[in-house]
């Protein structure tokens, strides 16, 4: 049987799957609500000196994903301290508060929440510049006020995020938290020709499946530029999606947009049906897994020359989605059967990434 449980930075999570600071960890209440529905540790809503004042509207569905203008937590700093993170505590889990932004505010706030009891702090800087100071001093400024585990977390729009990491840990950071969202974003409604955000300019930012390939790659640059830890986030809203992050190198994950648009009971379903891919894949435990693809992603490219794919006959339903996605009419579908025809092929590999029983393969 498969071993969900996994130490990070000395704490020890039931399972890797934790929330991601937002709107469904914005309060003791909603982080206890979270841990009962089957999180393996919590991470808390970012806190500042002084509550937000949040545009509204703040968040539109696009597709799977999100658009949002959300803010850090609109709960004055005192009253976390003082309920919200007892409260959180209350389920016996790693908690992480996530705290913001700059050096001097994290220099303040890091000692007020550490006496609350938390067992690490997140640390958002939203730097979005080409220099790391501000993080190393983010970093310092928090290690030099507590004892705890410090994390930071990343943006994806760093000229090199791994440069960024190795900066961080550099400066004493014991773990990374990768990526952010994505921005700034417009989405407009064509009926009132108005943004559907209430922000300056309707600007938001994105979450969501759209950017998990851009997380995974800063996963995989990340770990391969530093020995600490990294927590994977963005675009998680199944086991085969933590799975992926986990191959990248992330040794848990947290999970925010799937949580609101499908509800908080995905973190026990995801971690049900992650045992249950390790159980089949004979993972034993997380630590197995974390990092297993980083061998298998080349300096160099594959190969230049066109391949056509192989189709198992036995597997093939006939369903026609590789004809239908072919931007080469190379492939018809044959007595039921696909049938690749080798002189249009290209090799692109795009029928091989949308077969539903897995029936093409290089």
């Amino acid at each position: 049987m498969s071993v969900l449980s996994t130490e990070i930075a000395g704490l020890e999570f039931r399972n890797p799957i934790l929330p991601a600071a937002g709107p469904i960890v914005r309060d003791g209440s909603s982080l206890l609500e979270i841990a009962n529905k089957g999180a393996g540790g919590l991470v808390s809503k970012t806190v500042s000196l002084e509550p937000a004042e949040v545009p509204r509207p703040n968040m539109a569905k696009l597709g799977d994903s999100l658009i949002n203008s959300e803010l850090w937590s609109e709960i004055p700093l005192e009253k976390w301290i003082e309920r919200e993170y007892p409260k959180a505590l209350e389920a016996d889990l790693p908690l992480i508060a996530n705290i913001g932004y700059t050096p001097e505010e994290i220099k303040e706030i890091a000692p007020k929440v550490a006496e609350a009891g938390v067992n690490a702090l997140e640390l958002s800087t939203h730097n979005l510049d080409h220099d790391s100071s501000s993080v190393v001093e983010a970093v310092e400024a928090a290690k030099s006020e507590v004892d705890l585990p410090v994390f930071v977390k990343l943006s994806p729009q760093m000229l090199d995020i791994s440069d960024f990491a190795q900066s961080a840990e550099e400066a004493g950071a014991d773990g990374i938290v990768a990526i952010s969202t994505v921005g700034p974003t417009l989405s407009i409604d064509i009926n009132s020709e108005k943004p559907i955000l209430g922000s300056e300019n309707g600007y938001g930012w994105l979450s969501g499946p759209a950017i998990k390939p851009i997380a995974i790659r800063c996963v995989a640059d990340i770990a391969r530029a530093v020995d600490i830890p990294v927590f994977g986030v963005g675009g998680i809203k199944d086991e085969q999606d933590v799975a992926e992050f986990l191959m990248a190198g992330a040794s848990a994950v947290q999970i925010c947009t799937a949580a609101i648009t499908r509800g908080t009971k995905i973190f026990g379903l995801i971690a049900d049906d992650l045992r249950k891919f390790m159980n089949a894949r004979g993972y034993d435990s997380i630590e197995d897994i974390s990092g297993s693809a980083l061998m298998h992603l080349p300096e160099e490219p594959i190969r230049t020359t066109a391949k056509q794919p192989e189709v198992l006959t036995s597997e093939c339903t006939g369903c026609g989605l590789c004809v239908k996605h072919c931007p080469y009419d190379a492939v018809t579908i044959v007595g039921g059967k696909a049938r690749i025809d080798s002189a249009n092929c290209t090799g692109c590999g795009l029928c091989v990434s949308v077969c539903p029983p897995e029936a093409l393969r290089f």
